[in-house]
C-alpha cells in the first residue's frame, strides 16, 4: 500500500468509525503526541484528551467540506494534537481552578477554535511554500530561535546583522504574501 493510500485509508477510517483503521492511528500517534504533551507540562490524562480532541477536530473538518491532507496523515494529525496543547495550556493559564465552579468551555466552540487555528495553520504553511528556498531556511531557523551568528555561518552571511535584514525581508514577503489572499480576510474578519 503506498503511503498516500494508507493515509486515505486512516483518514476514511476516523470518518467512517473503522475500528481496525482507528487503532492503527493511536499506535502510531498517540505515543508521539503523549511525549510531546509530557515534554510541555501536561500529564497522561491530558495527552489523551488532546487526542480525542484532535481526532474529533479532524474527523469534523473531513465531513463538513472538501478536505484533503497535502502532508502526511500522521504529520496532520500531530501538528493538529500540539495547536489542540497550546490551546489547552493558554486557556488553563487563564482558569481558576475551583471544584465547584462548572467549566463553560463548550465542545463546539472548542471545535470551532480548533478548526479556525488549523485554517490559519494551512494559510500559513501553503504561503510558506511561495516564498523563496532561501526565505524559508533563514525563517527555519528564525522559528526554531536559532542564534543569528549561527545562521550567519550556516547559510554563508558575513554577519548577524546581514541575518536580521534578511530575517526582515523574508517575513515581510511571507506577513504580504499571507495577507494578499482572499482567505486572510475572511479569516481576520472572525
Amino acid at each position: 500500500m503506498t503511503s498516500k493510500n494508507y493515509d486515505d485509508f486512516l483518514l476514511q477510517s476516523l470518518v467512517s468509525g473503522n475500528e481496525t483503521g482507528i487503532k492503527e492511528i493511536y499506535k502510531k500517534i498517540y505515543p508521539k503526541v503523549f511525549n510531546y504533551v509530557l515534554k510541555h507540562d501536561g500529564s497522561e490524562d491530558d495527552a489523551k484528551d488532546v487526542m480525542q480532541k484532535a481526532l474529533l477536530q479532524l474527523a469534523t473538518r473531513a465531513q463538513a467540506k472538501e478536505f484533503e491532507i497535502t502532508s502526511s496523515f500522521e504529520g496532520y494529525l500531530f501538528t493538529t494534537c500540539k495547536n489542540v496543547w497550546r490551546r489547552e495550556a493558554k486557556l488553563s493559564k487563564n482558569r481558576v481552578t475551583n471544584d465547584h465552579v462548572i467549566d463553560l468551555v463548550h465542545e463546539e466552540r472548542d471545535i470551532a477554535l480548533a478548526a479556525f487555528e488549523q485554517d490559519k495553520w494551512e494559510l500559513f504553511q501553503e504561503k510558506l511554500l511561495e516564498i523563496s528556498e532561501n526565505c524559508r531556511k533563514i525563517l527555519e531557523y528564525f522559528f526554531n530561535k536559532t542564534p543569528y551568528v549561527k545562521i550567519a555561518e550556516a547559510l554563508g552571511y558575513a554577519t548577524e546583522n546581514t541575518v536580521r535584514q534578511r530575517i526582515f525581508k523574508c517575513k515581510t514577503k511571507l506577513k504580504d504574501a499571507i495577507q494578499s489572499d482572499a482567505r486572510y480576510k475572511e479569516l481576520k474578519a472572525l
